[in-house]
């Protein structure tokens, strides 16, 4: 399955067009075809400014959010690569705190497809779109980049990256499971070892290696992983730890600790996604951080698509009154769990609209929201295989008849009782949940 990406500049559309056709070869794995397009290129990625590398299974994106916007309080100018992107391929890639404008993307996306095609590189839309990014970032200058692994961290375009400043692993769980736990000889057969196993094939040599605290056998593949690439490791627990406040949270580490307000992220699980980014900065030599900026990027930092309460807008006045209504891009086990943590605080009966990719779970979110459930409507996901009514059926019998041919139909037969106190929550998919902010015209920026 490929990334959806659309634009309205046709500069950038033709380009896209062709990034649209290219897909990552069955039975190919490995950094070798990333490696020889980035050295057609000129190996841009020898050139950034120091990095920034975040990998994890959910609240990487976040723990990005958090980096940047510190940073950025700090003065730091801050170059930064995400994905997927929600409305606009240009999301992905940030330069110096702006994303990268049509003009600049159509020249970029041509110069790097026209090398991969002279070179007879067979390279995929991951791989081009990394190419991009670290030859955007390294022709621009800034004072750090901030770097999201793609899709699990030992084989990923962006473990092309030599000496990060500092590495990072957000919470670990079991998804993409046919790329992941595919059966390799000298890899751990049970999976959330050889989840851990992936996602810490980023360390390297003399970089300190930043995690949560996970279960025994993950901790243990971690810190063997980085053993073997002879970078410290930091695991939460050990080298720092989390205090939640009434109001906030402490952070400890060896250099003392630090009071941080609670961030502005919605969710309780935000203050491991914060406390990551803030372990990450206070364990790396490359950039001076102060106290004040951790606190500000804290309370400030936003990331659309995770638990965002949705404004007034074209898609939301459909609702039939005026609930508050939720967007969430979780599709796994961790996001439903994640979500029925949030909403545990109200006793607010929730609406789900979910729409879910064919290859997902449809228990993933519905079982840890069960109980709270007022109703469950099922959409598709435009653009991509997704599952039907009756996959949800089997798992809720809050489930609807007959599955709603959009998000806008969705939200017209809600049946909310005004009077009930109810929430509106729209998730399942990151894929969706662009659709949903393009039609209520919450574009990120």
């Amino acid at each position: 399955m490929r990334d959806f990406a659309v634009s309205d500049d046709p500069r950038v559309q033709a380009q896209l067009d062709r990034l649209g056709t290219l897909s990552l070869p069955q039975g190919r794995i490995g950094i070798e075809t990333i490696g020889a397009l980035l050295e057609r290129l000129g190996d841009p990625q020898r050139r950034l400014p120091p990095v920034f590398h975040i990998a994890g299974t959910n609240g990487k994106g976040s723990t990005c959010a958090f980096l940047r916007a510190a940073l950025e309080a700090a003065g730091h100018k801050v170059h930064a690569f995400t994905s997927p992107h929600l409305v606009r391929f240009n999301e992905r890639i940030r330069i110096a705190g702006k994303l990268i404008d049509d003009e600049a993307l159509a020249a970029l996306l041509a110069e790097v497809l026209d090398a991969a095609e002279a070179a007879g590189i067979a390279a995929s839309f991951f791989e081009i779109s990394t190419a991009v990014a670290f030859l955007t970032f390294a022709h621009s200058p800034a004072d750090a980049c901030v770097i999201e692994v793609g899709l699990g961290g030992r084989f990923d375009a962006t473990n092309v990256l030599e000496s990060p400043a500092v590495c990072g692993i957000a919470s670990l769980g079991i998804d993409h499971e046919a790329f992941l736990l595919a059966a390799e000889e000298g890899a751990p057969s049970a999976p959330f070892s050889r989840i851990a196993f992936e996602k810490a094939g980023i360390a390297k040599r003399g970089v300190p290696l930043v995690t949560l605290d996970y279960t025994p056998a993950m901790n243990e593949t971690i810190a063997d992983q980085a053993a073997r690439a002879g970078g410290p490791l930091v695991r939460q627990g050990r080298e720092w730890s989390l205090h939640p406040q009434t109001e906030g949270f402490i952070y400890r580490d060896a250099k003392g600790e630090v009071a941080l307000p609670a961030p502005g992220l919605p969710g309780a699980h935000q203050i491991s996604n914060a406390g990551l980014a803030v372990a990450m900065l206070r364990h790396q030599d490359a950039i001076q951080m102060s106290e004040a900026a951790l606190a500000s990027a804290v309370s400030s930092t936003h990331w659309p698509a995770r638990l965002q309460p949705l404004r007034e807008g074209p898609l939301t006045a459909l609702l039939p009154s005026r609930a508050p209504c939720w967007l969430d891009g979780g599709h796994n086990p961790d996001a439903g769990r994640a979500l029925a943590s949030h909403f545990s605080a109200s006793n607010a009966p929730i609406h789900l609209i979910i729409g879910m990719l064919a290859n997902k779970n449809p228990a993933a979110l519905l079982a840890p929201l069960e109980g709270r459930l007022a109703s469950v409507t099922a959409v598709p996901v435009p653009g991509h295989p997704s599952h039907d009514v009756a996959a949800f059926a089997q798992v809720s019998d809050k489930v609807r008849p007959g599955a709603a041919a959009n998000v806008a139909e969705a939200l017209r037969r809600l049946p909310i009782n005004p009077d009930a106190g109810e929430i509106v929550l729209i998730a399942g998919s990151l894929y969706l949940a662009g659709e949903v902010l393009r039609l209520n015209q919450q574009i990120p920026d």
